[in-house]
């Protein structure tokens, strides 16, 4: 079966001749249009969201002054809530028309909250334990004393494990 030139479309993995393909035609432009809008106005809300809260919403439509979201929990919309007037303050600073935010809730959707960020931690050198050991002889007795002993008690063990290695 032979197929015309103007048809065929060469399979490949570049996101930029997909995107020069979907702007050949006027719907397809306007579709990613509308996209690449909706990617613009979710990256600049992402940017006032705490990092837990990043990964938890989509841009649902964008009509005159409101922005309408899809959320993924009712948790989150409480949460957005109470940040929306910072959320609409920054996009006008951006340049954006919003006065008005709405959420939907979707707990159906496969929206996924980032993670917690990573956890930041070094091991503590000879310094920070002898902090810690001066710390431990002004504290009266009590549970933050025992938690300094405790953490003491755990390094010393580490860092006898590690030189008997």
């Amino acid at each position: 079966m032979a197929t015309s030139s103007s048809r065929r479309v060469k399979l490949g993995s570049s996101a930029s001749h997909l995107i020069g393909w979907l702007g050949n035609e006027t719907q397809s432009a306007n579709v990613l249009a509308t996209a690449q809008l909706h990617l613009k106005i979710r990256s600049a809300v992402s940017e006032i969201l705490p990092a837990s809260m990043r990964g938890a919403f989509e841009v649902i439509k964008i009509e005159q002054t409101a922005l309408t979201l899809t959320v993924s929990s009712a948790a989150f919309a409480a949460k957005f809530r109470q940040m929306a007037p910072r959320v609409s303050t920054h996009l006008q600073t951006l340049g954006w028309n919003i006065a008005e935010i709405k959420l939907r809730v979707h707990g159906g959707t496969r929206l996924h909250p980032a993670g917690k960020p990573p956890r930041e931690a070094r091991l503590l050198d000879e310094n920070d334990l002898k902090s810690f050991e001066d710390l431990k002889q002004n504290l009266r007795p009590g549970p933050l004393a025992d938690a300094v002993s405790k953490l003491l008690k755990h390094h010393h063990a580490n860092n006898g494990n590690q030189t008997e290695n």
